[in-house]
């Protein structure tokens, strides 16, 4: 029996990733509470478990109180006192005396009485007892196990499997772990099917009643930045530094790359020879499209390579560098737009300079006129322009959480940190965390509203 008990323990061990001494604690406990239970004692239960024997032997312990006598006790110390009171008084649980030992309650050289219990004693219920006890001390061993193993990866990518599916949520496996793959978190139109294997983006990791919940994600732009350190040896080893990326999830991307050695051309080296680089991480992300784009310290040349493909004529940079107006030519005007913008909504995300588009027939009909616009109508640019909580939380140094709660009091309809808001209402946080008019205080107490 007690070699079979090994034997069940050390399956545990392997199985669940549990230290062997985790798990005899977890034993003692069980006993300890099996033990109380059935005999109605008090004493403090100490398991013995030889693995090269294959033996368990279980001992029951309580402290030997010295007898101390009337007048004595008088003379003694205040320890002594306590001692002798904590000796007088019936203990519900021997633990509860440890502490008075270690606090000198106790004399330090309390010695202590132990007799061996006989296994086979034990009744059924206390057998169910025990057995009760050690389950629940595994899960949450195992719990910790996986809480403790998945909060330091955090922001790493990793190779999930579907496994199923509900009306909104995808659940995948990490290797014995399950993780969740929110709606807001999936790319638009991407099938998951069963048995399916993906990269993954880990966004969190959550403590609940049960077991953790691992927040994993498709569409953080992050993920296009951890694929290319996969796949190009050169970013994964930092010779090759991607500045910024912006994402449309499922659509389109832009990677600005910059090269820390001159010899080595950034843009050729994540395309890879014949693409086969930057294609690899276009099927992982289901044929979205990825612009690899030059980054410049000089926002003229930044600009003009941000909205590649399309080529621009000029660009003309507003005071403080947050804005530019750009000059395209006729044809080369819708190309710089984008379908629905796209293209000109990347390259503001990219560089972060609000941009507006000129053809270059407006521009000879009034080039002071659109000079002015650039350095004076980025406002309404601004309000146009959408941001990604995420991304506002990581300017502003906050979390992205806190940001989604402030924004849903105040009638803001966002539902996470993937959620967008307009420059205006981005502004009107960044404003009130600088100490602008309004406060956080203020927005939190429904002082200052925001209009959704």
């Amino acid at each position: 029996m007690n070699g079979e008990f090994i034997d069940a323990l050390e399956q545990l061990q392997k199985e669940k990733d549990i230290p062997f001494s985790a798990l005899i604690a977890t034993v003692e406990a069980a006993m300890s509470s099996a033990y109380r239970k059935h005999y109605g004692s008090a004493e403090e239960v100490r398991v013995e478990i030889d693995r090269d024997a294959r033996t368990v032997r279980m001992f029951a312990r309580k402290p030997i109180m010295p007898e101390v006598e009337a007048d004595e006790a008088g003379e003694a110390g205040e320890g002594t006192a306590v001692a002798v009171a904590v000796a007088a008084e019936p203990v519900a649980d021997a633990a509860e005396l440890i502490p008075l030992v270690e606090s000198a309650a106790l004399p330090v050289a309390t010695e202590f009485e132990e007799h061996e219990i006989n296994l086979a004693d034990f009744g059924r219920i206390a057998a169910q007892t025990a057995k009760q006890v050690v389950m629940q001390r595994i899960r949450e061993a195992e719990r910790e196990i996986v809480f403790d193993e998945f909060s330091h990866r955090v922001g790493e990518v990793v190779t999930a499997e579907v496994q199923r599916r509900d009306a909104r949520s995808v659940f995948v496996a990490l290797g014995r772990v399950e993780a969740l793959l929110p709606s807001h978190e999936q790319i638009p139109g991407e099938p998951y099917r069963f048995n399916d294997r993906l990269k993954v983006y880990i966004l969190d990791v959550r403590k609940t009643t049960k077991n953790p919940q691992i927040i994993v994600s498709r569409t953080h732009p992050t993920l296009v930045t951890r694929l290319f350190e996969l796949e190009v040896p050169e970013v994964y080893d930092g010779i090759v530094e991607l500045k910024s990326v912006a994402r449309e999830p499922g659509a389109r991307s832009k990677v600005a790359v910059w090269s820390r050695d001159t010899q080595i051309d950034p843009v050729g080296a994540c395309v890879g020879h014949r693409g086969a680089r930057v294609q690899a991480i276009v099927d992982e992300l289901r044929g979205e499209k990825i612009d690899i784009v030059r980054f410049s310290d000089t926002m003229e040349e930044y600009l003009k390579s941000a909205l590649s493909p399309a080529k621009v004529s000029r660009v003309i940079v507003a005071p403080g560098g947050k804005s530019a107006t750009v000059i395209a030519p006729d044809s080369q005007l819708s190309l710089a737009i984008g379908r629905r913008g796209q293209n000109v909504r990347l390259a503001a995300q990219l560089t972060g300079c609000h941009i507006d588009i000129r053809s270059e027939s407006q521009w000879a009909e009034a080039p002071e006129a659109i000079e002015v616009v650039a350095a004076e109508v980025p406002a309404a640019v601004v309000s146009d322009q959408r941001i990604r909580i995420y991304e506002l939380a990581r300017e502003l140094g906050v979390e992205s959480r806190d940001l989604v709660e402030i924004l849903q009091e105040e009638g803001v309809e966002v539902t996470s940190h993937a959620s967008s808001i307009t420059g205006e209402q981005a502004q009107l946080l960044r404003e009130m965390l600088a100490g602008g008019e309004g406060t956080l205080a203020e927005l939190e107490s429904g002082d200052l509203r925001i209009e959704g």
